[in-house]
């Protein structure tokens, strides 16, 4: 689907390729280089003004430490399952040797991060009375990195690369980005076959030529074409600016509570956002341009990719303080205005299935489970789907492979392939997803949804259906529904060859 530029026409993906891009997330590394920030937040109360001047006095009831800037980068890609490469130069202080010790925490290895006692890590401290920020102080001091550092970066960025799949560049003005190394590095990057975003900072972007995409916000945008831009069209036509200016391929625009728009010089699409209370925009930014890379680095398409990045975007800024968000939350955010899915989305893989079954029971649906071959579906087929869905709000069909019916019904079956079965099953009102199965039975795939109810029909006894045990110890229930008499694809198929036979 095209989006002209003048229209404001939002793009809603449907929910397979997201699925399939979060699934992937595990397989990603990415390399992110740039400015490493230590957040503190100190909270407390304010009862009283000082006698010293005219300024409150904050009661402290409590400290915590975050990682800001690209630190905070890397740990969303830790929290959403990929792997994060860090590369940058930070002080041998107090500050920094917080940071190593957060990553390693984390399980990040931090030999790319060179600690040298001649730089300050940059600290931002937030004060804050009843969840109101009153005060922030930041320590740091801003310079460009010497030939011994940038050397050391070169180096360490080259020996990542190599392990990478995707590049961000978290530019926070800091020095680490300065006097060319941001160009050093994306021509690099071009070299390598690599893609390389970055996340800008200042007016002007010529630092950043070459790149593959930039990730400004509405008010940066602006800043960096010398006009405020608000509508659509304004928006992509600032986007393509830069891009022709660049060398960019495309531009990545946050636009708050507006969304995402992805321009390119031939496209544009605006993807809307979800209404949600903002109560901090800390880091935001940080978590965009993180779950974009990963998706992208998943194959997902750029669009694709923005519409879970702005997903994730939407999510942080529901918490306070640095955030991150974990691959639940952000399924949950992706999926949550879908509802019931389009046939032709609702054949997932397992994983798929279980994000959607977690989903489905985070906003209290009731999840329902049955299973079988489905080979030529008829009466029997369909009313035993219509009561099974009469059990839940939501039913998932496991569907033996081809391979799996083979086994258990000779080589002649099945008549349907796999493929042709899932797309009628799905196309029925009563099923919300079809998974289909390699194994003989569904058990395995029955322990990773743990849905609420499982359905079978009254040729079975409970303890004759796969899976029972597992639903009832979790507290669901087995439900046996009675079939229609006469109905079977076996029958079915012994009317046809006698037919053929006359």
């Amino acid at each position: 689907m095209h989006v002209e530029d003048n229209m404001s026409e939002q793009y809603l993906p449907s929910p397979e390729p997201l699925h399939r891009a979060i699934s992937r997330f595990g397989n990603v590394t990415v390399l992110v280089v740039g400015d490493f920030i230590l957040d503190r937040f100190v909270n407390g109360v304010i009862e009283r003004i000082s006698p010293e001047a005219p300024i409150p006095v904050l009661r402290g009831r409590g400290e915590t430490s975050a990682m800001g800037g690209a630190g905070n980068v890397v740990a969303n890609i830790v929290s959403l399952g990929a792997a994060a490469i860090p590369v940058s130069v930070i002080g041998a202080d107090q500050a920094g040797d917080n940071l190593m010790r957060m990553l390693a925490e984390l399980g990040v290895d931090t030999g790319g991060l060179a600690q040298d006692a001649n730089r300050m890590t940059s600290s931002k401290s937030r004060f804050s009375a009843l969840n109101q920020q009153v005060l922030r102080f930041d320590e740091e001091e801003i310079k460009p990195l010497g030939d011994a550092e940038r050397a050391t970066l070169i180096r360490h960025f080259r020996a990542g690369l190599a392990q990478a799949d995707i590049v961000i560049l978290s530019d926070y003005g800091k020095g680490m980005l300065l006097d060319g190394v941001a160009g050093e590095l994306i021509s690099i990057c071009r070299e390598a076959d690599k893609p390389v975003l970055v996340d800008p900072k200042g007016r002007d972007y010529a630092c950043y030529s070459g790149a593959t995409a930039i990730t400004p916000n509405r008010k940066e945008l602006g800043e960096a074409v010398g006009r405020a831009v608000f509508a659509d069209d304004e928006i992509v036509a600032a986007a393509r600016q830069l891009i022709s200016a660049h060398g960019f391929d495309f531009v990545v625009a946050t636009r708050s509570e507006k969304g995402m728009s992805v321009v390119d010089a031939d496209d544009a699409r605006h993807i809307s956002t979800q209404a949600r209370e903002v109560f901090d925009v800390s880091g935001a930014g940080d978590t965009v341009i993180a779950t974009f890379a990963m998706a992208l680095a998943a194959c997902a398409d750029r669009v694709i990719a923005a519409a879970i990045a702005n997903a994730a975007g939407g999510v942080v800024v529901g918490k306070r303080g640095t955030a991150r968000l974990t691959v639940e939350e952000l399924t949950g955010a992706l999926f949550r205005s879908h509802g019931p899915i389009a046939h032709k989305d609702a054949i997932l893989d397992a994983a798929g299935a279980a994000r959607l079954v977690a989903t489905w029971k985070d906003e209290g649906l009731s999840v329902g489970f049955t299973n079988g071959c489905f080979d030529i579906l008829h009466a029997g087929h369909v009313s035993l789907l219509h009561a099974a869905r009469s059990q839940c709000d939501r039913l998932v069909l496991g569907l033996n492979s081809d391979a799996s019916v083979r086994r258990l019904k000779g080589p002649g079956r099945p008549v349907n392939d796999e493929h042709d079965r899932a797309c009628v099953l799905a196309a029925l009102a009563s099923v919300d997803a079809v998974v289909v199965f390699e194994e003989d039975t569904p058990l395995a795939l029955i322990e990773a949804l743990k849905p609420d109810i499982l359905v079978k029909g009254a040729d079975y006894t409970i303890d004759q259906v796969v899976g029972a045990e597992i639903v009832q110890k979790a507290g669901g229930r087995v439900v046996l529904v009675d079939l229609v008499a006469g109905k079977s694809t076996t029958g079915t198929i012994g009317k046809l060859r006698a037919g053929s036979t006359n």
